[in-house]
């Protein structure tokens, strides 16, 4: 069976049992207009699908917001962090998000972050937290709901909906690049498994069911490999009746992630 057969299959025994796989689109690391986030922006237009941008607020410039200002109904901003800096002591592995007490301005650069971001790009902000490396103190997401956040985002599969009152929790689950230990694509087999072990976790309950799967993108160092890749599973993805992509703002308004299949769709499949 090849790959994307594998995909196809899993996506069926979603159709069979009459329930729709839902799924959501992140990209990480934008702070300005350049050739590959004019890409990532066109591919998302012409596939008619939904795009959570995480931003980085530090380092967000105005060529973006005027980017995502000329069109882009369907891209949403997140916050990424604050200025994707490694606050981590050197034996630990990189982490921006650190606890408060071994850097007390965290939470300040938090609240600065999500004003930035909310002057900048208006009404497509949306008051979720991004950590950088996807790593973030434990004690610091209990602040989060303090801080204006309603929602969270990490990677792989979240071990709780709501891991403190007031905070909804979407994770990512197929992060389509390799980082080690050369940073390129992550090949067409290995990201479609990661695809299909989240959907089949999901159906037969060995993860959380109503969470999104999360597709994971980097604009910013995407191969050719990795862009084409991208094109084929949108579309692929797209097509199928068992699949609806969910928006930012549906995801994480603390609604249930989990659709019937007779639900009404549009063309595209968005919710």
């Amino acid at each position: 069976m090849s790959d994307w057969a594998a995909v196809e299959r899993e996506l069926d025994r979603w159709s069979e049992t009459a329930r729709t796989a839902t799924l959501w689109w992140r990209d990480d690391d934008a702070a300005a207009r350049t050739p590959a986030l004019d890409r990532l922006l066109a591919l998302a237009e012409r596939a008619a699908l939904p795009l959570a941008l995480a931003v980085i607020p530090q380092a967000a410039e105005a060529g973006l917001a005027d980017r995502l200002a000329d069109r882009s109904p369907g891209i949403r901003v997140l916050q990424h962090g604050f200025a994707h800096r490694n606050n981590a002591q050197p034996d630990a592995k990189k982490c921006e998000l650190v606890a408060t007490a071994q850097r007390p301005e965290i939470a300040d650069e938090l609240r600065q972050g999500l004003a930035l971001l909310a002057e900048l790009c208006g009404g497509r902000m949306v008051a979720a937290l991004v950590p950088p490396w996807n790593r973030i103190d434990a004690g610091l997401v209990a602040e989060l709901p303090a801080l204006g956040f309603a929602g969270l985002s990490t990677y792989k599969a979240r071990s709780s909906a709501e891991p403190v009152p007031g905070l909804r929790q979407i994770n990512c689950h197929v992060d389509i690049m390799q980082w080690r230990p050369q940073r390129r694509f992550l090949g067409t087999a290995a990201a479609l498994r990661l695809l299909v072990d989240h959907l089949e976790a999901r159906r037969t309950g060995t993860a959380d069911p109503e969470e999104a799967t999360g597709i994971l993108t980097h604009h910013a160092v995407h191969d050719e490999d990795a862009w084409r890749f991208l094109e084929d599973l949108l579309t692929r993805l797209a097509g199928h009746p068992a699949c609806r992509f969910v928006t930012a703002e549906a995801l994480f308004a603390a609604q249930n992630a989990s659709v019937p299949a007779s639900s009404p769709l549009s063309a595209s499949g968005v919710a």
